[in-house]
């Protein structure tokens, strides 16, 4: 079983990696008021805070030097009896690749790995993606979504997420993941790093080089 937030430095480099890179600089969590926004002054680079929320996922994001936050979508999975058993990050990609949706996934280390996680969008296919890793934290699956199935999350309900702990393999654990908020939700978490993206690439875009104009030999 997981603790709440447990996961999310991981969650935020995994999922950003793609993206617009989070400083690496260990700092402890920001503190969020009630209201979901992160409190005021000079954190530190790579401490992570809440921004805002969108129905069951918050919106959450990493300060960096620079001043362009990349952000995430992040909920934390619970079971029937409301224990806190996973946690899901998700986050928009650069274009030109065939996902355009990235997510996170870490579960229990008591979870069973070669089953791997398993995701149903509504009533769609059943898919199953590998684990990665695992570490202290819990097992890591890294995911990609396509614009399909990024359009079935906007209009969806719910993700139906299986996993196989190792205590009792023939007993899969179902957990959802509420879609609440997830159409609005992702589309500012889209807004916000494209954003970046456009001011980091202004600032690292090498310069433009004029080549100086070549005059053809006088006639003698």
């Amino acid at each position: 079983m997981l603790k709440k937030t447990t996961a999310l430095p991981l969650l935020i480099a995994l999922a950003l990696a793609t993206g617009v890179q989070a400083q690496t600089t260990t700092a402890p969590a920001a503190t969020a008021t009630t209201s979901g926004a992160a409190t005021t002054g000079k954190e530190a680079p790579g401490t992570p805070y809440v921004k805002s929320t969108s129905g069951d996922w918050e919106l959450r994001c990493v300060h960096t030097a620079d001043g362009h936050d990349p952000c995430q979508l992040y909920q934390l999975v619970k079971d029937k009896t409301n224990n806190p058993v996973a946690e899901f990050a998700i986050t928009d990609l650069p274009a030109g690749q065939a996902a355009v949706l990235g997510g996170t996934i870490v579960t229990p280390l008591e979870t069973m790995l070669p089953p791997g996680v398993h995701l149903k969008i509504d009533s769609a296919e059943e898919k199953s993606y590998d684990f990665l890793f695992c570490n202290r934290t819990g097992c890591v699956s890294r995911v990609g979504f396509t614009a399909k199935e990024a359009e079935a999350m906007k209009k969806g309900k719910d993700i139906t997420m299986t996993i196989v702990p190792v205590a009792a393999p023939d007993q899969p654990v179902q957990l959802t993941v509420s879609l609440k908020g997830f159409s609005d939700g992702i589309a500012e978490v889209t807004k916000i790093n494209e954003a970046n993206r456009a001011a980091v690439g202004k600032l690292t875009a090498p310069p433009k080089l004029t080549l100086p104009s070549v005059a053809p030999p006088a006639k003698k």
